[in-house]
Protein backbone atom coordinates (compact mmCIF):
# COMPACT_ATOMS: atom_id res chain seq x y z
CA UNK A 1 0.00 0.00 0.00
CA UNK A 2 0.76 3.61 -1.03
CA UNK A 3 2.07 5.53 2.39
CA UNK A 4 0.20 9.11 3.02
CA UNK A 5 3.42 10.89 2.21
CA UNK A 6 4.60 8.65 -1.02
CA UNK A 7 0.74 9.13 -2.38
CA UNK A 8 1.09 12.92 -1.54
CA UNK A 9 4.82 12.88 -4.04
CA UNK A 10 3.00 11.19 -6.79
CA UNK A 11 0.09 13.59 -7.54
CA UNK A 12 0.99 16.64 -5.42
CA UNK A 13 -1.80 18.82 -6.04
CA UNK A 14 -4.77 16.55 -5.16
CA UNK A 15 -5.45 18.81 -2.35
CA UNK A 16 -5.36 22.51 -4.80
CA UNK A 17 -8.98 22.79 -5.34
CA UNK A 18 -10.46 26.16 -6.61
CA UNK A 19 -11.70 26.74 -3.41
CA UNK A 20 -8.44 25.91 -1.18
CA UNK A 21 -6.65 28.60 -4.17
CA UNK A 22 -9.29 31.25 -3.42
CA UNK A 23 -8.78 30.82 0.35
CA UNK A 24 -4.89 31.21 -0.67
CA UNK A 25 -5.72 34.61 -2.12
CA UNK A 26 -7.71 35.42 0.84
CA UNK A 27 -5.33 34.77 2.88
CA UNK A 28 -2.28 37.71 1.65
CA UNK A 29 -5.21 40.32 1.12
CA UNK A 30 -5.83 39.76 -2.56
CA UNK A 31 -9.58 40.23 -2.34
CA UNK A 32 -10.10 37.39 -5.09
CA UNK A 33 -13.96 38.54 -6.62
CA UNK A 34 -13.98 34.10 -7.46
CA UNK A 35 -12.97 34.57 -11.22
CA UNK A 36 -10.36 31.98 -11.48
CA UNK A 37 -9.39 29.82 -14.74
CA UNK A 38 -6.78 27.46 -14.71
CA UNK A 39 -3.95 28.00 -17.23
CA UNK A 40 -1.82 25.54 -19.10
CA UNK A 41 0.97 24.46 -17.30
CA UNK A 42 1.61 20.61 -16.13
CA UNK A 43 5.14 21.30 -14.04
CA UNK A 44 3.37 23.78 -11.57
CA UNK A 45 -0.05 24.51 -11.15
CA UNK A 46 -1.28 28.37 -12.89
CA UNK A 47 -4.34 30.65 -12.27
CA UNK A 48 -5.81 33.45 -13.84
CA UNK A 49 -7.45 35.53 -10.68
CA UNK A 50 -9.64 38.21 -10.94
CA UNK A 51 -9.68 40.39 -7.87
CA UNK A 52 -11.95 43.35 -8.36
CA UNK A 53 -10.21 45.80 -11.23
CA UNK A 54 -7.05 43.88 -11.30
CA UNK A 55 -6.02 40.66 -12.82
CA UNK A 56 -3.45 38.29 -11.37
CA UNK A 57 -1.83 35.09 -12.20
CA UNK A 58 -1.23 32.69 -8.94
CA UNK A 59 1.36 30.11 -9.74
CA UNK A 60 1.68 27.20 -6.90
CA UNK A 61 4.98 25.76 -6.92
CA UNK A 62 5.16 21.79 -7.22
CA UNK A 63 6.42 20.26 -4.04
CA UNK A 64 9.97 19.52 -3.76
CA UNK A 65 10.98 20.20 -6.80
CA UNK A 66 12.90 23.57 -6.23
CA UNK A 67 14.24 24.86 -2.70
CA UNK A 68 13.30 27.92 -1.06
CA UNK A 69 16.77 29.30 -1.86
CA UNK A 70 16.56 28.13 -5.66
CA UNK A 71 13.39 29.79 -5.96
CA UNK A 72 14.22 33.20 -4.30
CA UNK A 73 16.77 33.44 -6.72
CA UNK A 74 14.47 33.38 -9.50
CA UNK A 75 12.58 36.10 -8.04
CA UNK A 76 15.80 37.88 -7.44
CA UNK A 77 16.91 37.59 -11.03
CA UNK A 78 13.41 38.51 -12.28
CA UNK A 79 13.21 41.45 -9.98
CA UNK A 80 16.67 42.53 -11.44
CA UNK A 81 15.66 42.40 -15.33
CA UNK A 82 12.43 44.33 -14.19
CA UNK A 83 14.85 47.06 -12.66
CA UNK A 84 16.58 47.13 -15.74
CA UNK A 85 12.98 48.07 -17.73
CA UNK A 86 13.04 44.56 -19.17
CA UNK A 87 9.64 43.31 -20.41
CA UNK A 88 9.86 40.47 -17.56
CA UNK A 89 6.74 38.97 -15.29
CA UNK A 90 8.17 39.98 -11.93
CA UNK A 91 6.62 38.62 -8.50
CA UNK A 92 4.67 40.53 -6.38
CA UNK A 93 6.07 41.31 -3.43
CA UNK A 94 3.65 41.11 -0.63
CA UNK A 95 3.67 41.17 3.40
CA UNK A 96 6.95 41.80 2.20
CA UNK A 97 7.95 38.40 0.57
CA UNK A 98 7.31 36.93 -2.77
CA UNK A 99 7.43 33.49 -1.79
CA UNK A 100 4.57 33.15 -0.09
CA UNK A 101 2.77 30.00 2.01
CA UNK A 102 -0.49 28.24 2.25
CA UNK A 103 -1.57 24.85 3.92
CA UNK A 104 1.11 22.54 2.01
CA UNK A 105 1.94 24.85 -0.53
CA UNK A 106 4.04 27.79 -1.67
CA UNK A 107 2.76 30.01 -3.92
CA UNK A 108 3.91 33.12 -5.68
CA UNK A 109 1.50 36.17 -7.14
CA UNK A 110 2.22 37.77 -10.78
CA UNK A 111 0.60 40.89 -12.43
CA UNK A 112 -1.17 39.35 -15.16
CA UNK A 113 0.62 40.42 -18.32
CA UNK A 114 -1.05 41.35 -22.08
CA UNK A 115 0.11 40.09 -25.46
CA UNK A 116 0.20 38.26 -27.89
CA UNK A 117 1.10 34.76 -29.67
CA UNK A 118 5.22 36.35 -31.14
CA UNK A 119 5.62 36.84 -35.04
CA UNK A 120 9.13 36.47 -35.85
CA UNK A 121 8.87 36.71 -39.42
CA UNK A 122 7.15 40.60 -38.39
CA UNK A 123 9.60 42.69 -39.61
CA UNK A 124 13.08 43.73 -37.60
CA UNK A 125 11.43 41.62 -34.39
CA UNK A 126 14.22 39.20 -34.86
CA UNK A 127 15.95 41.78 -34.16
CA UNK A 128 14.62 43.25 -31.30
CA UNK A 129 14.20 39.89 -29.67
CA UNK A 130 18.00 39.48 -30.00
CA UNK A 131 18.28 42.99 -28.21
CA UNK A 132 15.83 41.79 -25.52
CA UNK A 133 17.95 38.16 -24.80
CA UNK A 134 21.10 40.31 -24.90
CA UNK A 135 20.02 42.62 -22.46
CA UNK A 136 18.78 40.07 -20.25
CA UNK A 137 22.23 37.95 -20.86
CA UNK A 138 23.94 41.44 -19.66
CA UNK A 139 22.36 41.36 -16.36
CA UNK A 140 22.40 37.21 -16.32
CA UNK A 141 26.58 37.85 -16.32
CA UNK A 142 27.01 40.58 -13.51
CA UNK A 143 27.12 37.71 -11.05
CA UNK A 144 26.39 33.74 -10.70
CA UNK A 145 23.46 31.39 -9.09
CA UNK A 146 24.64 30.18 -5.92
CA UNK A 147 21.37 27.89 -6.05
CA UNK A 148 20.06 27.44 -8.76
CA UNK A 149 20.93 24.54 -10.94
CA UNK A 150 23.15 24.13 -14.32
CA UNK A 151 22.89 24.19 -17.63
CA UNK A 152 24.56 20.01 -18.06
CA UNK A 153 25.32 16.64 -18.77
CA UNK A 154 24.20 14.94 -15.12
CA UNK A 155 20.84 16.26 -14.76
CA UNK A 156 19.35 16.79 -18.24
CA UNK A 157 21.01 14.13 -19.65
CA UNK A 158 22.31 10.43 -17.10
CA UNK A 159 19.62 11.35 -15.31
CA UNK A 160 17.13 11.51 -17.60
CA UNK A 161 18.37 8.47 -19.28
CA UNK A 162 18.02 6.59 -15.93
CA UNK A 163 14.68 8.17 -15.08
CA UNK A 164 13.56 6.19 -18.57
CA UNK A 165 15.60 2.98 -17.80
CA UNK A 166 13.38 3.30 -14.33
CA UNK A 167 10.39 3.15 -16.20
CA UNK A 168 7.27 1.19 -16.92
CA UNK A 169 6.49 3.29 -20.11
CA UNK A 170 9.47 2.22 -21.86
CA UNK A 171 8.58 -1.20 -23.08
CA UNK A 172 10.84 -4.06 -22.17
CA UNK A 173 11.23 -4.91 -26.28
CA UNK A 174 13.49 -1.55 -26.57
CA UNK A 175 14.92 -1.28 -22.72
CA UNK A 176 18.45 -2.52 -24.02
CA UNK A 177 18.13 -0.54 -27.23
CA UNK A 178 17.26 2.77 -25.92
CA UNK A 179 19.87 2.34 -23.03
CA UNK A 180 22.59 1.55 -26.27
CA UNK A 181 21.69 4.44 -28.03
CA UNK A 182 21.26 6.52 -25.13
CA UNK A 183 24.22 6.15 -24.01
CA UNK A 184 26.09 6.62 -27.65
CA UNK A 185 24.17 10.01 -27.47
CA UNK A 186 25.64 10.67 -24.54
CA UNK A 187 29.20 10.13 -24.83
CA UNK A 188 28.99 12.32 -28.10
CA UNK A 189 27.21 15.26 -26.17
CA UNK A 190 30.18 14.94 -23.95
CA UNK A 191 32.68 14.98 -26.82
CA UNK A 192 31.14 18.16 -28.12
CA UNK A 193 30.69 20.19 -24.83
CA UNK A 194 35.02 19.07 -24.45
CA UNK A 195 35.46 20.52 -27.65
CA UNK A 196 33.70 23.72 -27.36
CA UNK A 197 35.40 24.23 -23.84
CA UNK A 198 35.99 26.60 -22.42
CA UNK A 199 32.32 27.70 -22.35
CA UNK A 200 31.91 30.10 -19.45
CA UNK A 201 28.47 29.80 -18.01
CA UNK A 202 26.02 32.71 -16.85
CA UNK A 203 22.67 33.21 -15.36
CA UNK A 204 20.30 32.63 -18.47
CA UNK A 205 16.40 32.30 -18.84
CA UNK A 206 17.22 28.49 -19.71
CA UNK A 207 13.94 27.60 -21.67
CA UNK A 208 13.74 30.66 -23.71
CA UNK A 209 11.35 29.43 -26.40
CA UNK A 210 7.96 31.16 -28.31
CA UNK A 211 5.90 29.59 -25.67
CA UNK A 212 7.31 31.55 -23.47
CA UNK A 213 6.83 34.95 -24.76
CA UNK A 214 4.06 37.42 -25.07
CA UNK A 215 4.53 40.01 -27.55
CA UNK A 216 2.96 43.72 -27.24
CA UNK A 217 3.77 46.95 -28.98
CA UNK A 218 7.24 47.73 -27.02
CA UNK A 219 8.36 44.11 -27.93
CA UNK A 220 8.83 40.79 -26.59
CA UNK A 221 8.13 39.79 -23.17
CA UNK A 222 9.57 37.16 -20.94
CA UNK A 223 6.79 35.09 -18.72
CA UNK A 224 8.68 32.40 -17.26
CA UNK A 225 11.48 32.05 -15.39
CA UNK A 226 11.22 28.89 -13.94
CA UNK A 227 13.85 27.05 -15.35
CA UNK A 228 16.37 29.82 -15.21
CA UNK A 229 19.90 28.10 -14.69
CA UNK A 230 23.87 29.16 -15.01
CA UNK A 231 23.82 27.58 -18.45
CA UNK A 232 25.83 29.02 -21.94
CA UNK A 233 24.27 31.79 -23.62
CA UNK A 234 23.67 29.83 -26.52
CA UNK A 235 20.80 28.10 -24.70
CA UNK A 236 18.57 31.23 -24.68
CA UNK A 237 19.28 31.70 -28.81
CA UNK A 238 18.90 28.13 -30.62
CA UNK A 239 15.26 27.29 -30.09
CA UNK A 240 14.03 30.65 -31.71
CA UNK A 241 15.31 29.05 -34.81
CA UNK A 242 13.11 26.96 -37.35
CA UNK A 243 12.63 25.91 -41.20
CA UNK A 244 15.32 25.33 -43.34
CA UNK A 245 18.99 25.82 -43.82
CA UNK A 246 18.95 28.95 -45.55
CA UNK A 247 16.11 29.97 -43.17
CA UNK A 248 17.64 29.30 -39.82
CA UNK A 249 21.04 31.22 -41.22
CA UNK A 250 19.08 34.36 -42.02
CA UNK A 251 17.04 34.23 -38.24
CA UNK A 252 20.34 33.91 -36.42
CA UNK A 253 21.91 36.73 -38.44
CA UNK A 254 18.70 38.90 -37.17
CA UNK A 255 18.70 37.55 -34.00
CA UNK A 256 22.35 37.90 -33.53
CA UNK A 257 22.69 41.49 -34.95
CA UNK A 258 20.13 42.88 -31.84
CA UNK A 259 22.07 40.55 -29.44
CA UNK A 260 25.46 41.66 -30.44
CA UNK A 261 23.92 45.35 -29.53
CA UNK A 262 23.91 44.61 -26.20
CA UNK A 263 26.24 41.32 -25.43
CA UNK A 264 29.32 39.51 -26.31
CA UNK A 265 29.12 35.81 -28.26
CA UNK A 266 31.66 33.47 -28.15
CA UNK A 267 30.94 31.49 -31.18
CA UNK A 268 32.36 28.30 -30.48
CA UNK A 269 28.98 28.19 -28.66
CA UNK A 270 26.98 27.16 -32.04
CA UNK A 271 29.28 23.70 -31.66
CA UNK A 272 26.70 23.44 -28.69
CA UNK A 273 23.31 23.86 -30.58
CA UNK A 274 22.81 20.14 -31.49
CA UNK A 275 24.53 18.37 -28.04
CA UNK A 276 22.03 20.84 -26.79
CA UNK A 277 19.34 19.93 -28.61
CA UNK A 278 20.17 16.33 -27.89
CA UNK A 279 20.26 17.21 -24.28
CA UNK A 280 16.34 18.57 -24.59
CA UNK A 281 15.04 15.70 -26.07
CA UNK A 282 16.59 13.34 -23.41
CA UNK A 283 15.39 15.54 -20.68
CA UNK A 284 11.82 15.56 -21.94
CA UNK A 285 11.48 11.77 -22.26
CA UNK A 286 12.83 11.45 -18.42
CA UNK A 287 10.55 14.47 -17.26
CA UNK A 288 7.42 13.07 -18.80
CA UNK A 289 7.78 9.21 -17.50
CA UNK A 290 8.99 10.62 -14.05
CA UNK A 291 5.65 12.78 -13.52
CA UNK A 292 3.27 10.41 -14.86
CA UNK A 293 1.63 9.20 -11.58
CA UNK A 294 0.85 13.30 -11.75
CA UNK A 295 -2.86 12.85 -13.37
CA UNK A 296 -1.89 16.11 -15.70
CA UNK A 297 0.60 13.65 -17.69
CA UNK A 298 -1.44 10.95 -18.99
CA UNK A 299 -4.08 13.61 -20.52
CA UNK A 300 -1.41 15.71 -21.93
CA UNK A 301 0.95 12.80 -23.35
CA UNK A 302 -0.69 9.93 -24.07
CA UNK A 303 1.33 8.16 -26.48
CA UNK A 304 4.25 8.28 -24.20
CA UNK A 305 2.38 5.19 -23.30
CA UNK A 306 2.58 3.83 -26.42
CA UNK A 307 5.00 1.72 -28.01
CA UNK A 308 5.31 3.59 -31.27
CA UNK A 309 6.09 6.35 -29.68
CA UNK A 310 9.36 4.70 -28.41
CA UNK A 311 10.24 3.15 -31.71
CA UNK A 312 10.10 6.59 -32.83
CA UNK A 313 11.63 8.30 -30.47
CA UNK A 314 14.79 6.62 -30.74
CA UNK A 315 15.41 6.62 -34.28
CA UNK A 316 15.12 10.72 -33.01
CA UNK A 317 17.79 9.90 -31.23
CA UNK A 318 19.86 8.06 -33.66
CA UNK A 319 18.93 10.69 -35.85
CA UNK A 320 20.39 13.67 -33.32
CA UNK A 321 23.57 11.58 -32.63
CA UNK A 322 24.09 11.99 -36.81
CA UNK A 323 23.46 15.69 -36.72
CA UNK A 324 25.73 16.02 -33.85
CA UNK A 325 28.75 15.31 -36.38
CA UNK A 326 27.46 17.38 -39.29
CA UNK A 327 29.74 20.77 -39.45
CA UNK A 328 27.53 23.71 -37.35
CA UNK A 329 24.88 25.21 -39.23
CA UNK A 330 25.21 28.33 -38.22
CA UNK A 331 27.87 30.67 -38.43
CA UNK A 332 29.34 34.04 -36.98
Amino acid sequence: MINKRRAAELRPFSGLTPAVVLDAAAAFGLEPDGRLFALNSYENRVYQLGAGERQLVLKFYRPARWSDAQILEEHQFTAELAAAELLVAAPLVIAGQSLLRYRDFRFTVFPWMRGRAPELDAPEALQLLGRSIGRLHQLGAARPFSARPRIGLQRLGWEARAQVLASELLPEALRERYSSVSGALLERVTAAFTAAAPVHDIRIHGDCHLGNLLWEERGPQFVDLDDCAMGPRVQDLWMMLSGSADEQQRQWQELLEGYQQFADFDFREVLLIEPLRALRMLHHAGWVVSRWEDPAFPRAFPWAAEPRYWEGYLNDLLEQHAAIDEPPLLQG
